[in-house]
């Protein structure tokens, strides 16, 4: 049996414009017959979040969705919130609080019940926190920046859809390089994938890659790297040297079983030639979630117009 293809989304995916992402997500899905499951388990946003979601699945034709959306790790073994998940074409997990998604998801039934569904052949795709929650090892936190330093980064568990990565999203717009690279250098067996904003990973056959969408995607591979790790003290800067690293576009495909570069790079995807679309008031509110631990407030103006 094959796996489910995977998607890898950094955020701030357009939900209004060309959709180029979620058009892909609808389509491995099933398009128009698809069901989709849409958990928002990490946003700390209430209904609006599942109702831009709907409304943008939508658009693309997708009109069966369901959102089960455990809050606690009792949530996730209700079979009820279980159930949701048995007769779905596509998992798609929403931004916000990625320790949140991994205290109330990793080890549960839910979380078995997704894995399952990537088994048995279902799209499984997320977006900020839910992207990173698809690895077996996910950034929990750390502060941004260029410098790899210690301390900089804490892993927590994922959800071991793709393992052998730690993943990172918002990846240039938040500037997490030096994230990533602390925690490669901590696990230099890992390979660190740090995502764009409106671009995805799609994974399909557990190993080949393939880059869509605005932005890029970056690969550290490490294992032949050299640092000082081991010794370097407090959060001072650490010495990286030797670190591979893969910079990929969108049309770009790789191999991440042998880590290498595929043939096949296509071209500047047309859609990339339309200028940025605006965002509404709910996806910039989407789209900050998880930059500081929580959302932006609501000024007196917005409130009134909601």
């Amino acid at each position: 049996m094959t796996t489910g293809p995977l998607m890898v989304i950094g955020g701030a995916e357009d939900k209004t414009g060309a959709r180029q992402v979620l058009a892909r997500f609808a389509k491995l899905a099933g398009g128009p017959g698809a069901k989709v499951a849409v958990i928002a388990t990490a946003s700390s946003l209430g209904e609006e979040i599942i109702d831009a979601y709907r409304e943008a699945f939508g658009k693309l034709g997708v009109t069966n969705v369901v959102a089960p959306r455990p809050r606690t790790r009792a949530d996730a073994e209700d079979p009820h919130q279980v159930a949701q998940l048995h007769d779905v074409t596509g998992i798609f997990m929403t931004g916000g609080n990625q320790s949140t998604l991994s205290a109330v998801l990793a080890g549960t039934t839910f979380g078995t019940a997704i894995k399952m569904a990537h088994i048995r052949g279902v799209v499984v795709g997320g977006t900020s926190a839910g992207a990173s929650v698809q690895s077996e090892h996910m950034v929990a936190f750390g502060p941004p920046g260029t410098t790899p330093k210690m301390r900089g980064a804490q892993m927590s568990a994922g959800l071991g859809l793709l393992p052998g990565l730690v993943i990172d999203q918002h990846f240039d717009q938040r500037n997490r390089y030096g994230r990533l690279l602390t925690l490669v250098s901590h696990a230099p067996h890992l390979l660190g994938m740090g995502v764009d904003e409106d671009t995805a990973a799609i994974v399909t056959q557990g190993h080949l890659l393939e880059v869509i969408g605005r932005g890029a995607v970056s690969l550290f591979d490490g294992r032949t790297a050299t640092s000082n790790i081991d010794t370097a003290a407090g959060s001072a800067p650490i010495l990286v040297s030797g670190m591979v690293v893969h910079s990929l576009p969108a049309g770009a495909r790789f191999d991440l079983a042998t880590r290498l570069l595929l043939p096949g790079v296509g071209g500047r995807p047309d859609d990339l030639r339309e200028p940025p679309h605006v965002r509404s008031r709910v996806e910039r509110l989407i789209a900050v979630e998880g930059a500081v631990g929580s959302v932006p407030r609501r000024t007196s103006q917005e409130s009134a117009s909601s």
